[in-house]
């Protein structure tokens, strides 16, 4: 058995099978859909409706999803990275359809706000008739709904993606969605949407059961550690508690059924064995048999609870207890990884960075780091904390763009009991003050809301804070980092950034290169593949994936090397190397159609220029001539040539106008 990473999106009839039975599923679904709208008394014809919760309701309810927000909102980063410039807007929601959170493009936020998709409205079925959000919360599955198939009107120009997400103890706790131009919609979206929602619960999973017994599994080993990977929690003396999504699947049971089991009932031993069978291994799986017969590869990580536990370490996977020497070499070995001295891999401009930082270190400057988004300023402000003497405080990062405007203040300084509607008993401790001792790193600073940043400029003076409705301020010693993707000066001519506060956050200004104007390619793309099959032997690349890669301008920097590479080595599975069989359809278009990169290595290349339009000419005539030569070999057989050259049948339809009628066999 093995878990299908692209799950339907619809059950099918029992009776049937096939694309026409899923057809047939979805038309019954749109239509009980559009029943359920017009009994709850909705017009097809009327207007968008924005009324909302109200402002006090809306942080409210950001408090009450602070748990399901605060593990959404860097997934939602990294899968706007993915989409970013296609006309789409990333939605979270509560379980009630109430949007809490978007982020997306800025032409299609203003079209999304002429049809009330905003923060603090509902988007129910009750409310808004059938749409991807309300229609996905109602049927707990994933929907894509377009153009015509929403109930009212108004919503028509829209195709919507959405995936419910479920708490760690199986309950829906809100939605996730991708909206867009029905015109400019992509068929990969809704997998983006349901991988991303199931990374959010794997989140909060890990979180809720952090102490437990944890067990991970899955029949093919290459997918522990991945998003398919089931993860079942038992209490210590073998009590079902809880299992992912992926693991009811490959168990073949609900989450109601699971919890008539045990450890030994469903995996045939007594869960002192796990001791016996785990206690010699850290790294390596060990294959179990669940009750129905299939064999799994596990990992497992205990908490010590009696007897038979006695001497295992808390914090990592199953083991005898480590000696100091192996707790000393692991220590070493996190805070090598996250230093300037890890991240210094040849490239001139970044060793240039680097010994700047290596200067000003524990002298309490501020620094700012600037750089296209993905160009790692989070990884080198951590790193710059971790070389620091606070190196043993907290570090505490703060997304300035990712935060709702209605809550970065009580995000940033705290806030006492009754602070306002919705506030938490007993107040809240801010990240200003929970970096006390430490670094605050403020990431996205030029998207801080001008308001806040006077705020934030006399804290910078004075080392006091004033939590949201206190009558007294509390001393904080924070070393800053801050970073930003815009230019903050152009920013200051246009009144939308202090400049006195810009002066008191740029003691030092370094620029993080682009991952195009970088050197050191071969070795990053090493550095990340290192890091993904942790797990099994280092995968590679091959010759020809490593010269797309080369030429190729990554808007998306190392975000984007990072997500394609992580896809490819799932892709790749045990084969040894990535080929551009394992390289997404989209990206291979987009290799063949936009201007490249010139290589780096090139002995007349500037790393900072890009490829000219003669390049892209030049490339676009190449890549025509290899289409022709290949469809020649094939005899016009357009699949295998598709497969051959690794791209889809689509990008060759699209080129057939172009191409010599000879190749058509």
């Amino acid at each position: 058995m093995q878990v299908n990473i692209a799950t339907p999106i619809l059950q099918r009839h029992p009776k049937t099978t096939g694309a026409c039975a899923e057809a047939e599923d979805f038309s019954r679904l749109i239509a009980q859909s559009h029943a359920r709208s017009t009994d709850y008394g909705i017009c097809s014809r009327d207007e968008a409706d924005y009324s909302t919760h109200g402002h006090s309701s809306l942080i409210t309810a950001l408090d009450e999803n602070r748990f399901l927000f605060q593990h959404a909102a860097p997934v939602m980063e990294s899968l706007y990275a993915q989409i970013v410039n296609t006309h789409s807007v990333v939605l979270l929601t509560a379980a009630n359809g109430l949007v809490l959170h978007s982020l997306g493009d800025p032409d299609f936020l203003d079209t999304a706000s002429k049809v009330a998709l905003m923060p603090g409205v509902e988007w129910s079925e009750k409310s808004k008739g059938t749409n991807a959000i309300g229609t996905a919360l109602h049927e707990k599955r994933p929907l894509l709904i377009a153009g015509g198939q929403h109930f009212m009107n108004t919503n028509q120009s829209l195709t919507c993606s959405c995936a419910p997400i479920f708490d760690p103890h199986g309950q829906v706790i809100g939605a996730l969605d991708v909206t867009g131009d029905h015109r400019r919609s992509h068929l990969h979206t809704l997998a983006l949407v349901r991988m991303s929602g199931q990374m959010i619960e794997n989140h909060m999973f890990t979180e809720t059961f952090s102490g437990e017994l944890c067990i991970r599994f899955h029949a093919r080993p290459e997918f522990l550690g991945t998003l398919v990977e089931g993860i079942v929690v038992f209490s210590p003396d073998g009590r079902f508690l809880s299992a992912n999504r992926s693991a009811q699947f490959q168990i073949g049971l609900t989450l109601e059924s699971l919890r008539a089991h045990t450890f030994s009932s469903l995996f045939g031993i007594p869960i002192s064995r796990l001791h016996e069978i785990f206690g010699r291994t850290v790294t390596q799986p060990h294959q179990l048999n669940l009750f129905s017969g299939l064999s799994v590869w596990c990992q497992v990580k205990m908490k010590p609870a009696g007897q038979w536990l006695q001497g295992l370490d808390m914090s990592s996977t199953a083991a005898p207890a480590s000696s100091k020497a192996q707790a000393d070499t692991a220590t070493n070995r996190k805070l090598q990884l996250s230093s300037l001295r890890y991240l210094d891999t040849g490239d001139p401009q970044i060793s240039a960075v680097i010994r700047k930082l290596c200067m000003v270190r524990n002298h309490d400057i501020p620094i700012m780091i600037l750089g296209e988004t993905g160009t790692g300023k989070d990884l080198m402000a951590q790193a710059i904390h971790s070389d620091s003497a606070r190196a043993g405080q907290p570090f505490v990062s703060v997304n300035c763009a990712s935060i709702p405007e209605t809550l970065i203040e009580s995000e940033l300084f705290g806030y006492e009991e009754g602070a306002f509607t919705g506030a938490r008993k007993k107040g809240a401790i801010g990240k200003i003050q929970q970096a006390h001792g430490g670094t605050l790193f403020l990431d996205e600073i030029g998207d801080m809301p001008r308001q806040l940043q006077a705020r934030l400029l006399r804290v910078l003076q004075d080392r006091k804070v004033s939590p949201l409705g206190a009558c007294k301020e509390v001393e904080v010693d924070v070393s800053i980092i801050c970073a930003t993707n815009k230019n903050l000066k152009a920013m200051i001519a246009q009144g939308a950034f202090r400049e006195d506060l810009y002066y008191r956050l740029n003691g030092l200004v370094v620029r993080l290169p682009a991952l195009r104007e970088r050197s050191d390619f071969e070795l990053v793309a090493q550095r990340i593949l290192g890091t993904l099959c942790s797990k099994r032997p280092t995968i590679g690349l091959t010759a020809e994936v490593m010269s797309l890669f080369k030429n190729y301008s990554w808007p998306g920097n190392f975000r984007q090397l990072h997500n394609l590479l992580r896809t490819a080595v799932v892709m790749a599975g045990c084969d040894g190397s990535i080929d551009t069989l394992h390289l997404p359809d989209d990206f291979l278009e987009e290799v063949a159609q936009m201007p490249m990169a010139e290589p780096v290595d090139s002995p007349t290349a500037n790393p900072a220029i890009v490829a000219t339009d003669n390049d892209a000419g030049n490339l676009h005539d190449v890549t025509l001539a290899a289409m022709a030569q290949t469809l020649r070999l094939h005899k016009g057989n357009v699949s295998t040539t598709a497969k051959a050259l690794g791209v889809s049948r689509n990008t060759i339809y699209r080129k057939k106008d172009l191409l010599p009628p000879d190749v058509w066999g």
